[in-house]
């Protein structure tokens, strides 16, 4: 166990200081477990004394005595570190499920993204026809109901074997059964709620199914349930641990092989021309020093092709850089030309892009639109008979400021622009020309 603490730790290290310093980890579920968990090790080995009931109950103290220790340790910690946004996760959560709404834009920025939204059934129908989802769970119920069976022998005070054997039958004895057949729960409730975890999950699932097709501990553990005596289980099991496999992968390859050659032939390059016009404008014309706004997947974009200085990056775990994009954002708002003058100059950026893809973007789906978020955060909707409407004094940042005209022209000065992006200067001079 302490081995497997020291992994988190330094796992949660390296993702603290390679995401520049992200507070947010320090306070993060994770960190509060290891720290309730290393608190109630000191009382887990009274545990194995006592009664059936006696040993329950001493269960539950440990888990009270490991979650009380975690919620305090993460209070303290986001008190001291993070300041107003310390419950935004809690926010996101209640939102997440229906137990409140928010006009709060990173809210509903982060439930319109797909990676946070309810997987759709077509991920179950694919590992359903590769043959994962079938064997998935029937490892997953075997190993289950093998490590619920060493819990109860253990809570009973039943002699544990240290030396187990292939016909002892008895895959849910092995530590490391236990820790990843709950692993995987985990990882698979999380994948039913959010989409962005089947990339973890999926994984996760094939590791885990192979393993235990190819054992035969869990083929003997079946057979000694099912009190097989017609063979012998102990060969019976190998057999089945070397068969099942080689039969999974062969219709494996004959199903995908054939299609997967196919689509590598047919691999093409994505080339957009406006944005390598824009990259190239960037490295030729723009000064080496110049900082630049716009929307966090353009901006990862330009930082990657020309190393230029940005204001913010698609980094979705870090609670200021979101607020720092939502501040960016504003240029599809409706603000006024003064309003985004002072959120550029406090960024300390030299131009802004701004895409038309975003300023006159038509969806199905509205309420995901970046200026519709906008306008919802900003106090900019009014509600009519039904219908939901934007108004404001100033018309929208992005539009007007194409119209080339005061005051728009006093603070910025476009310097490059196509039928996808237009770029401005924000002129360190205010110029006052009507």
């Amino acid at each position: 166990m302490a081995e497997i603490h020291m992994v988190y730790v330094s796992a949660l290290l390296l993702a603290f200081f390679s995401q520049f310093q992200n507070a947010g980890l320090l306070s993060s579920p994770l960190v509060s477990l290891l720290i309730g968990t290393w608190v109630a090790r000191n009382y887990q080995q009274k545990m194995k004394t006592g009664p059936f009931l006696s040993r329950v109950m001493k269960l539950f103290v440990y888990f009270h005595l490991v979650f009380t220790t975690g919620i305090t340790f993460s209070y303290l910690v986001k008190k001291v570190v993070q300041g107003d946004e310390s419950d935004f996760f809690l926010k996101f959560l209640e939102v997440k499920f229906g137990l409140n709404t928010t006009t709060d834009f990173i809210t509903n920025f982060l439930l319109c993204q797909e990676s946070f939204q309810v997987p759709g059934q077509d991920l179950f129908l694919r590992l359903t026809q590769a043959s994962v989802l079938p064997f998935y769970l029937l490892v997953l119920t075997v190993c289950l109901l093998s490590t619920l069976q060493t819990i109860y022998r253990r809570l009973s005070g039943l002699p544990m074997k240290t030396n187990l054997k292939l016909e002892d039958g008895r895959i849910g004895e092995q530590p490391e059964v236990i820790y990843h057949v709950f692993h995987t729960l985990i990882f698979g409730g999380l994948a039913l709620l959010f989409d962005g975890m089947k990339y973890l999950w999926t994984p996760y699932v094939c590791m885990f199914t192979a393993f235990g097709v190819c054992s035969p501990e869990l083929w003997m553990t079946v057979f000694r349930w099912l009190k097989l005596k017609s063979i012998h289980p102990v060969v019976l099991s190998l057999i089945l641990s070397t068969a099942v496999p080689t039969i999974i992968g062969f219709s494996l390859w004959r199903e995908y092989c054939p299609r997967v050659l196919a689509e590598l032939s047919e691999v093409q390059e994505f080339y957009d021309p406006d944005k390598v016009e824009l990259i190239s404008w960037i490295k030729s014309q723009a000064p080496a020093a110049a900082v630049f706004a716009g929307s966090p997947q353009l901006l990862g974009t330009v930082k990657l092709c020309s190393g230029a200085t940005v204001t913010s990056l698609p980094l979705y775990t870090d609670i200021k850089l979101l607020r720092r994009t939502e501040d960016t954002y504003q240029v599809y708002a409706m603000r006024s030309a003064e309003d985004i003058y002072k959120i550029l100059t406090s960024q300390k950026a030299n131009y802004v892009i701004i895409e038309e893809s975003i300023c006159n973007e038509l969806s199905v789906n509205k309420d995901c639109r970046i200026k519709d978020l906008l306008d919802i955060s900003n106090g900019h909707v009014v509600y009519d008979k039904g219908e939901v409407y934007s108004f404001s004094k100033h018309g929208r940042f992005c539009q007007e400021i194409k119209m080339n005209y005061s005051p728009y022209t006093n603070y910025f000065t476009r310097v490059f622009w196509n039928r996808s992006y237009h770029v401005y200067k924000v002129n360190s001079v205010i110029s006052f020309q009507y």
